[in-house]
């Protein structure tokens, strides 16, 4: 159980203090409204049960609302036909000192709202930090100190801990987060969703449990959660170092889920059979980390591959991608074809990236990332973008490229990948990237876990940070 850091009546306080100066440049965040990239819905009354709606203007915060409401949908959007430079980015970190900050979620209203491995929910408004949330049943993951020479491979809690974030679709009105965290049971560890009231004087306590019995271990936790284009709850499950339960369709591990706020099954989400559970979307993955959506509505995930062989995937309701399929598990490139499973997007072959949580970015302060997927690179210590090209498109060139595939038999067809590395070994360990309300892009850091790259130089003195990436000036 996570300790309270405010016990000894001076921790979080002093922590407090320090990570408030270099707030400061959220301030701007915070509050205000998006500068035409998206819709942020104030809504005046409670979602209520899932199946009624709240809008405002043209922004519905229904559960289960049509695709042609989100406001992100663009069904006319197009790739990038240009590479993104770096030279024309740059990076300005707004806190250090975080302790192993895992997600973040913007609220309709401008506060960001993060999770930090060690068991805590942190709110950022107005140039402010506090605390929010503390799982009560949250283990303490641990964390290195900032500027440790230790390479422990993973601290305490391994890959566990408070993990993934997500506000309610209407917040403030419910004033509610949605937390992914690891917790103790009889006979070892889950994962499990639960809704937290912010606003509430009992911040230890969840407002009700979401989707518990996750399988966890020390590796292969998964643990990003996010609501999608219709306000639906995604979750993404590893396989809790068993590839068998990705197959089995009577367990939660190695599946992407599909949710309402309440816990209960997205009502049009596949028929996978009479003992499949059905609140699994897609089935036969690994460690997915990542879940996106294309202008147009369509899903893709990233996810972990044993030494390397990475995934990014359309994902495609009642599909198997083929971790452990009939006991072959399927991530060679050359092992797709013919094997019935879904195929990737794109497979890093040899070679590891290690992507965590992503975005597919379509703000308009940063036009050389726009309409282009970000992905927060763990072992390759770097900011992943991705160009999806439709067929017959223009490719970016792939000068610099990590990769660049398309028309492969062991990929999907359905695009063409172009991959780039930027910011390599600047900021270490990108967990994960967001789009802010005011069009920047977001990133923060998890060089404390224990993890860094061989001979890297991570984690610094002011590690872990939250950094935003905007045009060099």
């Amino acid at each position: 159980m996570t300790s309270d850091p405010t016990d000894d009546g001076t921790s979080f306080g002093t922590r407090r203090s320090f990570l408030a100066l270099g707030i400061a440049g959220l301030a701007s965040v915070a509050g205000c409204s998006s500068s035409g990239d998206t819709e942020s819905p104030t809504p005046d009354d409670p979602a209520g049960e899932t199946d009624e709606s709240t809008s405002t203007g043209t922004v519905s915060t229904a559960v289960g609302r049509s695709l042609e409401e989100w406001p992100g949908y663009d069904p006319d959007w197009a790739a990038p036909t240009s590479a993104p430079a770096e030279s024309d980015l740059e990076v300005e970190v707004l806190v250090e000192n975080l302790e192993i900050p895992w997600d973040m979620s913007f609220a309709p209203d401008g506060t960001l709202f993060l999770t930090e491995r060690v068991g805590r929910v942190v709110e950022f408004a107005d140039g402010e930090i506090q605390r929010v949330a503390s799982p009560a049943d949250a283990i303490d993951a641990g964390s290195l100190e900032p500027g440790a020479d230790e390479q422990p491979w993973y601290v305490d809690g391994g890959e566990g801990g408070t993990l993934g974030i997500a506000v309610h679709p209407s917040f403030p009105e419910p004033a509610e987060v949605f937390v992914y965290y690891t917790t103790a049971v009889a006979d070892g560890v889950v994962n499990r969703v639960d809704a937290f009231d912010v606003r509430s004087n009992d911040p230890a306590t969840p407002v009700r449990t979401v989707v518990d019995d996750i399988p966890a271990d020390n590796y292969h936790n998964g643990g990003r959660i996010t609501f999608g284009p219709q306000n639906y709850l995604w979750i993404t499950c590893g396989d809790a170092l068993e590839g068998g339960r990705a197959q089995d369709l009577n367990s939660l591990g190695g599946k992407f889920l599909r949710v309402t706020p309440e816990g209960d099954p997205a009502p049009d989400n596949p028929d996978l059979g009479a003992d499949a559970d059905p609140r699994i979307f897609s089935y036969g993955h690994r460690n997915p980390q990542g879940v996106v959506w294309l202008p147009d509505g369509t899903a893709v995930g990233t996810e972990h591959g044993p030494n390397g062989r990475d995934e990014i995937n359309r994902l495609v309701a009642g599909e198997n991608y083929g971790w452990d399929a009939e006991g072959e598990r399927i991530r060679q490139r050359e092992e797709y074809p013919g094997s019935g499973v879904h195929k990737p997007l794109y497979n890093t072959g040899g070679e590891s990236l290690a992507p965590s949580g992503s975005v597919f970015y379509t703000g308009s302060a940063v036009p050389s990332l726009r309409n282009r997927l970000l992905t927060g690179g763990l072992i390759s210590q770097s900011l992943v973008v991705t160009t999806l090209t439709p067929p017959g498109g223009q490719l970016p060139p792939a000068g610099g490229a990590y990769d660049q595939v398309g028309g492969a038999d062991w990929s999907d067809d359905a695009f063409r990948a172009t991959v780039h590395r930027l910011f390599e070994d600047e900021l270490g360990r990108i967990r994960h990237v967001e789009q802010g309300p005011d069009g920047n892009v977001y990133v923060c850091t998890s060089n404390r876990d224990g993890r860094p790259a061989e001979d890297s130089k991570f984690p610094t003195k002011r590690d872990d940070v939250l950094a935003r990436i905007r045009p060099a000036d």
